[in-house]
């Protein structure tokens, strides 16, 4: 990337593509600002990629912390990385503390960090804005309910920042991941390691990776260029056919 180093903003910096964004903006140059609960992690990423590191140790889901976290942050780039899903039931059996934890994070979080650093975008400029959605948003599957509505909510809210940002100069894109091979599915069943491993049995997911190249190059195009949208499934994955259920 040409020009002065760019400063990065990403949320759940600790694990899957988070800590994957972090590395590959880190390998470019850019000085990179991870977020995250665990500081143990944060710790490690920072003794390892050196002083271009700066770990903030906080739930974006607690806004007094997240205030003082991110009072006065001015950065060129900020991703959206920090969400979870939880669960797989169907909606009638679904526990509604997983509802409110899954909203709370990929919803109410996301737009509160967002809000908190896009003056200082404005202000200077120019900026980017990459929120991490999934192709939940478009796919429903059993079990995904309120999964999937949070995901349509960011790739909603990705679309109308850029109504709202067409003339200043900052971007957003918006980034959906089908299957990939993280911490997902073992956050998703609560350290059921079994269950996890099930779910990549047997095909070749993408990986964290593979989604912080997409978000890197995304970056990287010329500022005239806003690519807003990108769904990334592994080849193995694709969109299958309606549930129809018939009357014997």
């Amino acid at each position: 990337m040409s020009g002065p180093p760019l400063r990065v903003l990403v949320t759940g910096a600790t694990s899957g593509f988070g800590e994957a964004i972090a590395r590959r903006f880190h390998a470019h140059g850019a000085e990179v600002i991870g977020t995250g609960r665990r500081q143990e992690r944060l710790d490690a990423l920072a003794a390892e990629l050196g002083p271009r590191f700066t770990g903030l140790c906080f739930d974006v889901r607690d806004d007094a912390a997240r205030t003082r976290a991110l009072e006065g942050l001015v950065v060129d780039v900020l991703v959206n990385n920090a969400g979870l899903a939880l669960g797989l039931g169907k909606a009638w059996e679904a526990d509604l503390a997983d509802w409110e934890t899954m909203i709370d994070t990929n919803c109410r979080a996301l737009v509160a960090v967002t809000r908190a650093v896009l003056p200082g975008m404005v202000a200077q400029g120019r900026g980017h804005v990459v929120n991490i959605s999934s192709v939940a948003a478009d796919s429903p599957y059993p079990g995904g309910n309120v999964y999937g509505a949070t995901k349509a909510f960011v790739t909603q809210f990705s679309a109308n920042l850029r109504a709202d940002l067409y003339d200043k100069n900052v971007r957003v894109t918006d980034i959906e991941p089908g299957m990939c091979l993280t911490e997902f599915s073992l956050v998703r069943f609560k350290g059921d390691a079994a269950r996890a491993e099930g779910v990549y049995r047997g095909m070749d997911p993408i990986r964290a990776e593979d989604v912080a190249e997409a978000v890197s190059w995304a970056v990287s195009m010329p500022a005239h260029v806003n690519v807003s949208r990108i769904e990334l499934f592994a080849t193995a994955q694709a969109h299958g056919p309606f549930n129809v259920a018939r009357r014997s």
